[in-house]
């Protein structure tokens, strides 16, 4: 996995991926992170890549020049292989989710265009990049903060980063719910107990307990992931058990019948 990420503060990525498990991959060689300078392709001497908007307003906004030479160079680089999705990290992007992690997952190679100051040139929006991905419903200073999360959520599904494939089967979001419980030694602290089931190495209970502790906690914290999930008759039945145990309405109750 290749990730082009343009930039003008390629420094912010020193810290995060020298360490963890973007670090250990780029070290092994399964995932490469190439930091690009988009300044250097400003058109003037002074380096110039923002402008006042249009039409009046405050702020600045990224001129398209430099982003679409960026893009230019890159793809004269790859020739026909291509580099892949052009990627804008915009607050106005689908959102990220665990199930567009994996689908950027399959690709080989994408490119990142981190914006910054008012906004980006609707040019490079429309006529460069291929999508726009959000990181969440709020805003930060600038896209790279958003590219690292996004490269770190996909770089971990990328085979042989994260030793062993089960070991984000049973992440969050992954089978569209939360997580289960987790516990480990020792069995009892500060009078704690974990659950037996956990030490009683019935590995058919173990997987049944953590599935109901999944859709448990899921129903309690994010009950619209539940909508969506790929249930059995017998987990529905246990959901609306749940549900009337917690007073909450049913599913048919929820259009207000």
């Amino acid at each position: 996995m290749r990730f082009d990420v343009l930039t003008l503060f390629p420094g912010m990525f020193t810290g995060p991926f020298s360490e963890g498990v973007v670090g250990r991959a780029m070290e092994k060689g399964l995932v490469e992170v190439r930091l690009h300078d988009f300044r250097k392709y400003a058109r003037d001497r002074h380096g110039t890549v923002d402008d006042a908007p249009f039409g009046g307003g405050a702020g600045m906004v990224l001129k398209p020049e430099p982003l679409f030479e960026a893009v230019d160079v890159l793809k004269a680089e790859a020739g026909p292989e291509g580099v892949g999705p052009v990627i804008m990290l915009s607050p106005q992007g689908r959102v990220l989710a665990q199930a567009l992690a994996e689908e950027l997952a399959r690709q080989p190679r994408m490119v990142l265009i981190c914006g910054r100051y008012e906004g980006v040139d609707e040019r490079v929006r429309e006529r460069l990049a291929t999508d726009e991905i959000s990181v969440g419903d709020y805003v930060l200073s600038g896209g790279e903060l958003a590219a690292m999360v996004l490269m770190d959520a996909v770089s971990r599904l990328v085979p042989g980063v994260v030793g062993s494939p089960k070991s984000t089967e049973g992440d969050t979001f992954s089978g569209g719910l939360l997580q289960h419980p987790q516990y480990t030694r020792p069995p009892e602290y500060r009078g704690w107990r974990a659950p037996e089931v956990l030490l009683s190495g019935n590995h058919g209970e173990i997987a049944r307990w953590r599935r109901r502790e999944s859709l448990r906690r899921t129903l309690l914290r994010r009950p619209d992931l539940l909508e969506r999930a790929a249930l059995s008759e017998e987990e529905r039945r246990f959901v609306e058990e749940l549900r009337r145990e917690m007073g909450k309405p049913s599913v048919e109750g929820d259009g207000g019948h």
